[in-house]
């Protein structure tokens, strides 16, 4: 390639990039999953379009699973712990007990209202089973669903690629598939290994950020995404689940408080639109429209069953066991996204050189297109519907700097719009015994507050904390936004205020000596 080539190709992905990032604004506004107008981008490119001709799967296929990789480490490091946390036995069962149901019941349906042959059936059943991560995370974050939910769907959506690339993987092999009991304990072992490995790492990883003062602020959330990549390299080398390890290790470093995590957040996140962009881009550029018109009808009937029989079932028969409700369970069957995910699988077969692979492929293609523009923008309507809409507070902003040669911490604190500090005294944060608010920015003024300074909404915090109390600084801070100044002698996060465990005797003296 000469250097020209190499500009013209810069320019191009240059031009890409800017048009979809001003996509996004179109695709938020009107309540799309982004990844509908990436593939649009790759199609408009494609064969029928601009006439760009791209035939490379398994070119694709390998991007696409380091773009995964990036989403669903992404995906990680921004799900909280406290939320997700009693959602785990509903989203491990929907993502292994509710796969299975789905993937039989949508096979049943492709082999016997669509006509395709079971091997076939069975792999678009597996494909189509996974939820897409990248499409949950960006359209549940902006629908005000009950904490709860969210959780479940992505924690569903982070743990259910495993087990399905396991079963299309099986499903595409040469030669006769797998007895049923086999495959069980295929797909156990590597969970089990994928959950070690990513564990392991993401605790290994979070210690060392934690303990290791790097010479740049710049580097950590570098550091960050290299140690969720490691933790998918070492599950996939270990015979596991890379996806599943990727997922706990960034969901570890993600809620390990963590020095300049604004920083790394946005990084991070920077990182998977891009990936999201490179891939939805790509898998349009591999689509040839005109081939997709004999695979409508098959497509339609597929994702019919799919979203009207086989999720439903999943999830009232996955959910069962737990205190759900029904109109819980609704919503939690038609918020099952599809997205990428599936397109990136039916490679699969593909280049494994399965019979009617191409066929496959537009298939899922397809169905994914038409129930993804059903399903996103009625999903805000259905939750206010069934009144499960939930205006939750926005969370407070904290980031962290280690003054390691002073043995102490520099916390920089926004305050929300409709964060309850707003009105709250220094005073009444009642903040542990070795903490202390040094300085607040207001309407682009700094200044010392006092003992009796009135906090606001839109204020920046400065708040130095030793080493001991670091951590239970920053859960006083968050209690203190979640329920005012009575936090914690209203029942309001109680486990975030660990000064009030200490006699008031102590409490009285740490307040004299945090505003000294």
């Amino acid at each position: 390639m000469t250097v020209h080539h190499l500009n013209e190709l810069l320019l191009i992905c240059s031009l890409v990039l800017l048009v979809a990032v001003a996509a996004v604004r179109v695709s938020s506004r009107s309540g799309l999953p982004s990844l509908l107008v990436y593939l649009g981008i790759g199609v408009a490119i494609g064969q029928d379009g601009i006439g760009v001709s791209f035939n490379d799967v398994g070119l694709t296929q390998v991007i696409g699973y380091a773009a995964l990789v990036v989403i669903l480490a992404e995906g990680g490091l921004g799900t909280k712990w406290h939320e997700i946390k009693p959602a785990l036995p509903a989203a491990a069962v929907l993502s292994t007990f509710g796969v299975a149901v789905s993937v039989g019941v949508t096979a049943a349906a492709a082999h016997y209202l669509a006509g395709v042959e079971w091997r076939q059936s069975l792999i678009i059943g597996a494909v189509v089973s996974s939820t897409d991560a990248a499409a949950v995370f960006s359209v549940l974050r902006n629908v005000p669903l009950p904490r709860r939910l969210t959780g479940v769907l992505e924690a569903e959506s982070g743990f259910n690629d495993a087990p399905v690339v396991i079963l299309v993987v099986a499903f595409s092999a040469a030669g006769p598939v797998d007895q049923w009991y086999l495959l069980l304990g295929r797909i156990a072992l590597e969970l089990a290994i994928g959950a070690a490995v990513g564990l392991a790492i993401g605790w290994l990883g979070a210690y060392g950020l934690r303990h290791v003062a790097l010479p740049a602020s710049g580097l950590y959330p570098i550091a960050v995404m290299a140690i969720a990549t490691v933790a998918y390299a070492g599950g996939a080398l270990a015979h596991g689940s890379g996806f599943l390890a990727v997922y706990l290790a960034a969901l570890i470093l993600g809620n390990a408080k963590l020095p300049h995590w604004p920083a790394t957040r946005g990084f991070a996140e920077g990182l998977g639109w891009i990936a999201q962009i490179g891939m939805f881009v790509l898998l349009g550029l591999l689509v040839t429209p005109h081939e997709l018109v004999d695979d409508i009808v098959p497509a339609l009937v597929v994702g019919l069953v799919l979203t009207m029989v086989a999720r439903p079932v999943s999830v009232f028969l996955s959910t069962a066991p737990f205190r759900t409700s029904w109109p819980e369970k609704v919503l939690l069957s038609w918020a099952g996204l599809r997205g990428a995910v599936p397109i990136v699988l039916a490679t699969i077969p593909m280049v494994g050189g399965v019979a009617d692979s191409r066929r496959i492929f537009n298939i899922v293609f397809v169905l994914v297109i038409v129930y993804t523009l059903v399903q996103g923008p009625t999903l805000p309507w259905l939750a206010r519907h069934l009144k499960l809409g939930d205006q939750a507070a926005q969370d407070l902003g904290i980031e962290s700097a280690p003054l390691e040669r002073l043995r102490g911490h520099l916390l920089s604190v926004s305050v929300p719009e409709d964060s309850r500090m707003h009105g709250v005294e220094v005073s009444e944060l009642r903040l542990p015994h070795g903490a202390a608010v040094t300085l607040v920015v207001r309407d682009g003024a700094s200044f010392v507050p006092g003992p009796t300074t009135v906090l606001r909404r839109g204020d920046e915090l400065m708040v130095v904390a030793t080493d001991p109390v670091r951590d239970a600084t920053e859960r006083r801070l968050r209690a203190v936004a979640e329920g005012g100044k009575l936090a914690g002698w209203l029942g309001v996060s109680p486990e975030a205020d660990d000064a009030l465990a200490k006699p008031s005797a102590k409490r009285g003296l740490a307040k004299k000596k945090t505003v000294k």
